[in-house]
């Protein structure tokens, strides 16, 4: 459905692959949750959540390059959380010759911990889930069908926007503009209010055409199979485990 998540995809036949999309994306969605809460000094959990991540990703079929691959999403998370231990006050301690905050690096690793651990529950999905399997979840958990239409249109057109763009920019380019530095940025601007509008007159075409055809403000919704008890119980373990372990942790520290 949309060609920027396709190559998200593991061209795999695992068993997460084939668990009901609705059953996973409530499991990410806890396992996030169980991560969120889960106390920044409890490190044995996050290392336990860590283990658990990692089994999966394997189980989906992801290779070790490309996981890391597609772990460089997290890094403008690390690289905020970098500074932090250089500019938060109280304690400080010395590590490699620095005197840098103990409670800032506590934050820094809680910051590295949630966001990694985030992000890789997020490519299990992404990487086991096409995009119009994910709307038809998210229909099954009766979520609002405007919001419903929402996500399949923007995943849907963002495709032909960074297309769209990446075609001015090459005609730009041969035309001899070929912007390095900040000053230079004002023909870029240009073109994006100029793709705004044209998308934007886009949209408008799309659901003009809709409504002659019929649509009503629902997306229509294929018949599948709704999730099993199989699929509930695997899906929804892996959240059982990091809200277990965060519960646990919060009533020792």
């Amino acid at each position: 459905m949309a060609g920027a998540h396709r190559h998200l995809l593991l061209h795999t036949d695992s068993p997460l692959h084939r668990i009901a999309p609705e059953a996973k994306i409530v499991g990410t969605f806890l396992f996030a949750v169980g991560v969120a809460l889960t106390p920044r000094r409890a490190v044995w959990a996050f290392a336990i959540d860590a283990v658990v991540v990692l089994s999966l990703l394997a189980i989906a079929g992801y290779r070790p390059r490309q996981a890391l691959t597609r772990f460089a999403a997290v890094l403008p998370f690390v690289a905020f959380a970098v500074f932090i231990p250089f500019i938060a006050g109280g304690d400080k301690t010395d590590l490699f010759g620095l005197s840098l905050s103990t409670e800032g690096l506590w934050a820094s690793w809680n910051v590295i911990a949630k966001s990694v651990l985030g992000t890789g529950a997020s490519l299990i999905l992404a990487g086991t889930t096409p995009i119009s399997e994910v709307v038809r979840g998210l229909g099954r958990l009766r979520m609002p069908p405007i919001v419903v239409s929402i996500v399949a249109f923007m995943f849907r057109y963002l495709d032909l926007i960074v297309e769209e763009m990446g075609r001015m920019r090459v005609a730009m380019t041969a035309r001899g503009h070929d912007p390095r530095w900040l000053w230079q940025a004002k023909p870029i601007a240009s073109a994006a209010g100029a793709m705004f509008v044209r998308s934007y007159e886009r949209g408008e075409r799309v659901h003009s055409a809709m409504l002659a055809r019929g649509f009503s403000g629902t997306m229509p919704q294929m018949e599948h199979e709704p999730a099993s008890p199989t699929d509930w119980a695997r899906s929804l373990t892996p959240p059982v485990v990091s809200i277990s372990l965060a519960l646990v942790a919060l009533i020792i520290l």
